[in-house]
């Protein structure tokens, strides 16, 4: 498995795996604790894993945690998502910034987000899942959903947006957003 930073986002890396693909379709390992180790990560901090399937055109964020936040490994793990994460850690050195990726099940690559990014993702097939490995408990009454189409996130979601959930329909602004972590 090979690591790549991603540079736009300051912490945030890329996890590629090598599949083994014959005439049956394919075999690959999408966590590999000691990898994580040598990446700076704590394998044994990852406690919960979720997997969400989407529509086409369906988009799931912007979404952040108010408190600690939360790191994440994000992986298609069927289909094929344009994916999104905005660096809200003031701290940081990237502050502000996006990065856009588009991750497809038949490559398994993981993005790990840090803490205090916002992320969120578009279905680009019908249909696209998502597997997510996180490092906190869930707790909704740290959830901040931040509205997908604000101008101040500058994305350009690939697809027109065909259905949003409710929390997604009443997010608040980026600004709002940004004053609520503080």
């Amino acid at each position: 498995m090979e690591v790549a930073r991603v540079d736009e986002i300051d912490g945030a890396m890329l996890f590629r795996p090598r599949p083994h693909v014959d005439e049956r379709g394919f075999f690959t390992r999408t966590f590999d604790a000691d990898v994580a180790l040598a990446a700076g990560l704590e394998p044994e901090a990852f406690v919960q894993d979720s997997v969400s399937r989407s529509k086409r055109g369906v988009v799931r964020g912007m979404h952040i945690r108010r408190g600690e936040g939360e790191a994440k490994l994000v992986r298609c793990s069927f289909g094929a998502i344009f994916d999104v994460v905005v660096d809200l850690r003031r701290a940081s050195p990237t502050y502000r910034n996006r990065v856009t990726l588009v991750l497809k099940g038949d490559e398994q690559v993981s993005l790990y987000v840090p803490a205090g990014c916002a992320h969120g993702f578009q279905a680009l097939t019908e249909p696209a899942d998502v597997s997510y490995r996180i490092d906190r408990p869930h707790d909704p009454a740290e959830d901040i959903a931040i509205a997908c189409n604000d101008a101040a996130l500058g994305i350009t979601w690939p697809l027109p947006v065909t259905l949003l959930s409710e929390r997604d329909l009443l997010a608040v602004s980026l600004a709002e957003a940004v004053a609520a972590l503080d």
